[in-house]
């Protein structure tokens, strides 16, 4: 297997735009340090312009220590922007452009995770290095909690749409100024609350980008939070006659992969369709004996279909769809079932309630409706008339892994199914410009046992083949009009790169479903077809 360095080098030798602007090293020294003297920010402060070589790893002393970022490795020469843009007089975002001294002409925004205030330099490093000019904010706030949003509107403005689009905005400026030119094409990679950025910008902010990749976004935004956050008065405490206990989740996860795994055709441990598993935990069930060990009592039976279930407010109406099963041992249990507050339910305690002694136990169905009903910037983000996206030439790749423990996998489809129903579209119609994933056994954004290695990030990058990456394949798509028909995820032996490639599977396009042939390895690719 090639080194990544090799692998980033062959792919930008390829791939160069036309428009690209490769200066001497000398002219990009000099040119970077005198940036920052000359940007012109609307109520913009640029702190620094700096020159970053490769293999410098950059120190972060005064992050957020929430945000779990001290330092970040570069592995290319660029030039780093730092710079903070007043949003309101009482609000403002702080975020960083990274100009590669190899630039192909392309212009790249990233998005951010949960209710983060996180520059997410990984990612940032991740555009540049191959070879856009690449910007990333910390979304109007620093750290993971909501604090920020107690009493301060224009903080949760920032937040739900307004400081991922002033950066881009700002974003092109700076590179149009310091490469002298403007960007050939613009796009957006972003996962979790990222992916409802990138959804929000189809939505809203049509002209912002050519291309958006988007990940398991956290679209649904109010009832999504409302069903994250519900799982804890749901369960309720440790010790209590309705929690789970933590070793109970291996059985119930082989319970599941026990009645439903050979949907897909073949027992492998990745379920290619869990929205098919209607999973009954009664061969879990004590019985009579209810303090029997590794079995399930009658309440705790209870709350196990509760969590499979969708979940419905006082009326019977839908507020969020069920957790698919297949996720429960890729982080359930240290997700939500831990009788601990998920960190969503800050939404509720500063931006809905207001309240920072809010008992996050305390949530009811008719707290669903009132968040939902606020809708509070329109952060639902679910807007299905995607026309001017459209018009304007727009590409959307969306996708979702099958055993995402976080944001349920089942949401996806549902908004996909939205668009089509709100544009009176055909399938073949919205395949024009918004394509549908689902990644068998891929967690939140990665990780898991299925061939989740798509390219959606640095650490998910194992190939630049565009086949292989999502962000490549998006280029392909926007810049030669070869819109991905499949996209080929990677599994790693062990997890790591280091000890080589344990399979390889074609992900598809929805509605299809991957399903094994009946004959052949089912770690080869070429087992499996779509249906």
């Amino acid at each position: 297997m090639w080194p990544k360095s090799f692998l980033v080098l062959a792919f930008l030798a390829h791939i160069t735009s036309s428009t690209s602007v490769i200066k001497s090293s000398d002219e990009f020294r000099s040119d970077c340090r005198a940036l920052a003297s000359y940007l012109n920010i609307p109520h913009g402060n640029v702190s620094s312009s700096s020159l970053v070589t490769t293999g410098t790893t950059l120190q972060f002393p005064n992050s957020d220590q929430t945000c779990n970022r001290p330092s970040q490795t570069v592995s290319v020469d660029l030039c780093r922007v730092e710079l903070t843009i007043a949003t309101s007089n009482r609000s403002s975002i702080s975020m960083e452009a990274w100009l590669p001294a190899n630039w192909t002409g392309r212009f790249l925004s990233t998005g951010n995770g949960g209710l983060g205030g996180c520059i997410q330099y990984e990612d940032i490093e991740y555009g540049a290095s191959l070879g856009f000019a690449t910007v990333g904010t910390n979304n109007g706030h620093d750290g993971m909690t909501g604090e920020s949003f107690l009493d301060n509107a224009d903080v949760v403005e920032d937040f739900a749409y307004r400081a991922l689009h002033i950066g881009v905005v700002i974003g092109k400026k700076i590179s149009a100024s310091f490469y002298g030119s403007e960007h050939s094409k613009s796009y957006y990679l972003g996962c979790s609350t990222g992916g409802r950025q990138g959804m929000k910008e189809a939505q809203t902010f049509p002209d912002d980008f050519d291309g958006i990749v988007a990940g398991a976004p956290a679209m649904a935004f109010n009832n999504l939070t409302s069903w994250s956050s519900r799982f804890l008065p749901l369960t309720g405490l440790p010790g209590s006659p309705t929690f789970i206990p933590l070793d109970m989740w291996p059985i119930i996860a082989q319970d599941i992969l026990d009645q439903c795994d050979d949907n897909d055709g073949v027992s492998d441990g990745i379920m290619e369709s869990p929205d098919l598993c209607d999973y009954n935990p009664k061969a879990l069930s004590c019985g009579v004996s209810e303090n029997a060990t590794n079995c399930l009592t009658t309440q705790q039976l209870q709350t196990i279909k509760s969590i499979y279930s969708p979940l419905l407010d006082a009326n019977r109406d839908l507020v969020y769809p069920r957790l698919q099963p297949g996720a429960e041992l890729l982080g359930v249990p240290q997700t939500y079932f831990t009788g601990q507050p998920f960190g969503a339910s800050d939404w509720f305690k500063y931006a809905i309630f207001n309240d920072p002694n809010w008992d996050p136990m305390s949530l009811v169905p008719a707290d669903y409706v009132l968040s939902s009903t606020m809708n509070r910037f329109n952060i639902e983000t679910w807007d299905g008339d995607l026309s001017a996206f459209q018009k304007k030439g727009g590409k959307l790749l969306h996708y979702h892994g099958l055993a995402d423990p976080v944001i349920s996998s089942e949401n996806s489809p549902r908004y996909h199914q939205h668009v089509l129903n709100t544009m009176g579209l055909s399938s073949a119609e919205l395949d024009e410009f918004y394509r549908y994933f689902a990644v068998s056994g891929m967690a939140h954004c990665g990780g898991g046992p299925g061939a989740a290695n798509i390219g959606n990030s640095a650490r998910n990058s194992v190939s630049l083949d565009p086949q292989e990456n999502v962000l490549m394949r998006m280029v392909e798509w926007v810049e030669n009009d070869n819109a991905p028909e499949t996209i080929t995820g990677i599994a790693l032996v062990n997890g790591t790169l280091g000890s080589g490639i344990a399979f390889k599977r074609n992900h598809c396009k929805w509605p299809a479903r991957n399903h094994y042939r009946g004959s052949g390895d089912p770690n080869n690719a070429d087992s499996w077809k779509c249906i």
